[in-house]
C-alpha cells in the first residue's frame, strides 16, 4: 500500500484548503485512513480519522468543527477539507493507511507529507 498526500499550500487565517490522500494498492475500501501533522519543534499529532467503511469518523478536539474527512472509495482517495484555519494548523501533514478495524491513532503505512502554512 502507496500513499501520496497533496494539497497543501499557504492560505490566510479564516481560509480553506482540502488535502488529498491518494491509496495505491488492493483493498481500499478495507482500509481505515488518518491524518497526522507535525509543527516545527513538535511531535507528530492526531488530526483525524476515517474508518474503512466511512461509517465513524474521529478527530481531534483542536479541529473538531472545522475538519471534515470523507473518503471516495471508488477513486480510492481519503480527502480532509480543513476550514476556518488558524495559523496554529501550520505544520507538515501526514496520511496513513491500515488494514481492517483497530484503533484510529495506529497504522501501518504512511505517505509523504505535504505542508500546510496558515498566515496570520
Amino acid at each position: 500500500v502507496q500513499l501520496q498526500a497533496s494539497g497543501g499550500g499557504l492560505v490566510q487565517a479564516g481560509g480553506s484548503l482540502r488535502l488529498s490522500c491518494a491509496v495505491s494498492g488492493r483493498s481500499f475500501s478495507r482500509h481505515a485512513v488518518g491524518w497526522f501533522r507535525q509543527a516545527p519543534g513538535k511531535e507528530r499529532e492526531f488530526v483525524a480519522a476515517i474508518s474503512w467503511s466511512g461509517e465513524n469518523t474521529y478527530y481531534a478536539d483542536s479541529v473538531k468543527g472545522r475538519f471534515t474527512i470523507s473518503r471516495d472509495n471508488a477513486k480510492k482517495t481519503v480527502y480532509l477539507q480543513m476550514n476556518s484555519l488558524k495559523p496554529e494548523d501550520t505544520a507538515v501533514y501526514y496520511c496513513a493507511a491500515r488494514y481492517g478495524l483497530g484503533s484510529p491513532y495506529e497504522y501501518d503505512y504512511w505517505g509523504q507529507g505535504t505542508v500546510v502554512t496558515v498566515s496570520s
